[in-house]
C-alpha cells in the first residue's frame, strides 16, 4: 500500500503487528515515534515524522491489518480548539505616494516570533479571507516600511493534488509524490488598506522570491523549486502576480474537489505560478 507518498511493504506491516504483541503495554504514541526511528522516518530537517506514522498505525487498525493497544489518554488537539486571533489594533499611518518614498523595505519572519500573534491578527481585521492557519511546512513575513508593518504575506506547504498544476508541470503520480514537498503555496497576501503606492505589490512578490527559497532550505533543510498561488478572479485581476513574473496556469471550475454536481458552486480562481529555478520541470519530473 502507499500512505501519503510511501510505499508500506507487508514486512512492514508484519513487523508492526509483531511490535505490538512483543510490547503489549506500549502506548499507540510510543510506538509510532519507535518506528519512526526504526524505520528513519524524518523530516528534511531531522523532526520525526510521527503524526504520518500515527496516521499509517490508524489506518492499518481500521482496515484490520493491526490491532493497536488501547487508548491510555485522549490528548487535547490544541490546534483544533485555537480560538480566533486575539484582536491586536495598531497605529494607522495612511500613506500614498511613490514606492521610491517607502524605500528600503524590511521583511522580517516572523513565524515562532513575539510578533506571530500581530501577523495572526492583522489577517483576521484586514483579509477578506480572514486568518487561516498555515498547513504544514510554513513561514510568515511581514513587510516593514519606515518603521512602519504595511503587507503581511504568508507561504505554506503546497496542496498535493491540482489538476491544473500537475498539467502544467507534466509530472507523474509518482513524481508528484515525491516531490510535491519541493513546492510552496501562497494562501495569503495582504497591504494593509491605508497603504497606497503604485507597483508595491508586484515589487514585495519580486523580493519574496529571492528570500522565501533561502529561508524555506534554512527552516526546513530543503529547497523549493516552484511558488503558486490563487486569484479570486470576482474580485481581482492577478495583475500584481503577473507583473512579477508570475506565469498565468489556468482557471478553475468553481465546484471545490468534492462537488456532489458539476455545476460552479464558487467563484472561479485563476491559478498562476512561479520557477525558482531555470530547470524547474527537470527536477519536479525527476
Amino acid at each position: 500500500m502507499v500512505y501519503r507518498g510511501r510505499s508500506v511493504t507487508d514486512e512492514q506491516i508484519a513487523f508492526i503487528r509483531q511490535r505490538i504483541q512483543q510490547r503489549p503495554g506500549v502506548s499507540r504514541w510510543k510506538l509510532s515515534r519507535e518506528l519512526c526511528e526504526i524505520w528513519n522516518w524524518k523530516q528534511a530537517n531531522g523532526a520525526l515524522r510521527d503524526m504520518v506514522c500515527r496516521g499509517l498505525l490508524l489506518k492499518l487498525d481500521r482496515a484490520g491489518q493491526i490491532a493497536l493497544p488501547p487508548i491510555k489518554r485522549t490528548v487535547r488537539n490544541r490546534i483544533a480548539e485555537r480560538a480566533r486571533p486575539e484582536r491586536i489594533t495598531i497605529e494607522e499611518c495612511p500613506f500614498q505616494g511613490a514606492l521610491s518614498e517607502l524605500q528600503p523595505l524590511e521583511f522580517l519572519p516572523v513565524r515562532r516570533t513575539p510578533e506571530e500573534p500581530l501577523f495572526d491578527s492583522l489577517l483576521a481585521q484586514h483579509h477578506y479571507l480572514g486568518y487561516q492557519r498555515p498547513v504544514g511546512e510554513h513561514l510568515k513575513y511581514v513587510v516593514q516600511a519606515r518603521g512602519q508593518i504595511i503587507a503581511c504575506l504568508a507561504w505554506s506547504s503546497a496542496p498535493r493534488h491540482l489538476k491544473l498544476r500537475d498539467r502544467y508541470l507534466g509530472w507523474s503520480k509518482e513524481a508528484r509524490e515525491r516531490n510535491v514537498h519541493l513546492l510552496a503555496y501562497n494562501p495569503r497576501f495582504l497591504i494593509l488598506p491605508w497603504i497606497r503606492a503604485p507597483h508595491l505589490a508586484s515589487h514585495i512578490l519580486g523580493c519574496m522570491a529571492k528570500i522565501v527559497p533561502q529561508d524555506w532550505q534554512r527552516f526546513y533543510a530543503h529547497p523549493i523549486y516552484w511558488l503558486e498561488t490563487f486569484v479570486d478572479t470576482a474580485r481581482f485581476a492577478g495583475t500584481c502576480y503577473r507583473a512579477a513574473n508570475w506565469i498565468e496556469i489556468g482557471t478553475t471550475e468553481g465546484r471545490g474537489h468534492r462537488a456532489a454536481t458539476r455545476e460552479p458552486t464558487r467563484s472561479r480562481k485563476r491559478m498562476l505560478g512561479l520557477p525558482l529555478h531555470r530547470r524547474f520541470r527537470e527536477i519536479l519530473v525527476a
